[in-house]
């Protein structure tokens, strides 16, 4: 049955013309888009309708997400203007410029624990107004925490709410789809006992976790490995070579966010106000502290190097296995995919029409 019309976006005469990509997932393209009018740049997420059948309910949350939280905080993606086509669904939101977390913090000269505290300060602040609005992002990483200019003191913005949901106060625990990537993910989901704002702060302790060393707690070698190492908190500070320069303080204000009980996991109030959060300044850092950037990308460049063999490996084995069928389905997937990448790629000709 389609969705009521108050739950659809609005189809109107297009005001951008869309240029290069900037990222692209299963269901969706992320574009620059130009108004035309005023000039003016931002991103413009281009959903497939084809490839989303059945899954529309995951655009209408992410479209009221946006708009309870648009322009309500400086760290948080504003939904700009959605509209739709015969094929696609558009959402126009700021165009973050300043590149994503990580690849910001290996351009730098150096980077030490306090710098990681400042950035983690920053997303508690955003998350914690997402959560007093009533909403749980569920997909909480550092490629969805993007610099909004180049500047040196840019702000760092919460980005990709398509598997975010409101939820009620009243009935914290009431999710029960397993979404989200899986090494950032909260052993809740993956146990479907009901989830809700913790996971966020679950994924906030991994990402504080692999910000101070350059990989993720719980990276195991297959995704059954790792889903066990997650629902039994099963992690260390080891090697010892990238954690021996990390403070206590550092690793506490992690343990209290990677506990498996939701109950004990802290929220972004307490967290905010965990003493290794709390005291951080914005002054030049101390120089008791050691840069922790060459280790950090050198554990980086070591895993991925190590990730890309498995995952090698991994897709010739599938290919291998794969059946006709299989290879027919994937083909068909893939030229719905390239529909919609040319409509969205001509979309001021189609307007014109």
């Amino acid at each position: 049955m389609a969705a009521p019309a108050a739950q659809r976006p609005a189809t109107v005469p297009c005001a951008y013309k869309t240029g290069r990509t900037l990222g692209q997932g299963t269901y969706a393209v992320v574009k620059e888009a130009v108004h035309i009018e005023t000039g003016q740049y931002y991103a413009c997420k281009v959903i497939s309708k084809s490839l989303m059948r059945g899954r529309e309910h995951m655009v209408r949350n992410e479209i009221a997400s946006l708009k309870r939280v648009s322009v309500g905080h400086k760290g948080i993606v504003s939904l700009v203007d959605y509209f739709e086509t015969m094929n696609n669904l558009y959402l126009v939101t700021d165009l973050c410029q300043g590149g994503e977390l990580f690849d910001r913090i290996c351009d730098r000269g150096s980077y030490y624990e306090k710098d990681a505290a400042v950035i983690i300060r920053e997303v508690l602040e955003s998350v914690k107004y997402l959560h007093n609005q009533g909403i749980v992002h569920r997909d909480l990483k550092p490629e969805n925490l993007l610099f909004r200019d180049r500047s040196e003191h840019s702000d760092l913005l919460i980005a990709d709410f398509g598997l975010s949901r409101m939820v009620d106060d009243e009935q914290m625990s009431v999710l029960s789809t397993t979404c989200g990537t899986p090494g950032y993910m909260a052993p809740e989901i993956f146990k479907k006992t009901g989830h809700g704002k913790p996971v966020d702060m679950w994924a906030i302790g991994v990402i504080t976790y692999f910000l101070l060393c350059g990989y993720t707690p719980f990276d195991r070698e297959s995704g059954v490995e790792e889903m066990n190492a997650i629902i039994n908190a099963d992690y260390k500070f080891e090697p010892e070579i990238y954690w021996r320069d990390v403070s206590e303080l550092a690793r506490d204000f992690i343990r209290r966010l990677l506990t498996v009980d939701q109950a004990e996991r802290m929220s972004a109030v307490q967290a905010l106000e965990h003493p290794w959060i709390r005291d951080v300044s914005y002054a030049p850092s101390p120089t008791d502290q050691k840069d922790l950037l060459p280790d950090i990308k050198s554990a980086f460049n070591a895993k991925r190097t190590f990730r890309k063999a498995v995952n090698g490996i991994r897709i010739i084995n599938r290919l291998r296995s794969e059946t006709q069928e299989h290879q027919l389905a994937r083909a068909h997937m893939d030229r719905m995919r390239e529909e919609a990448s040319q409509e969205s790629a001509n979309l001021d000709e189609v307007w014109a029409k």
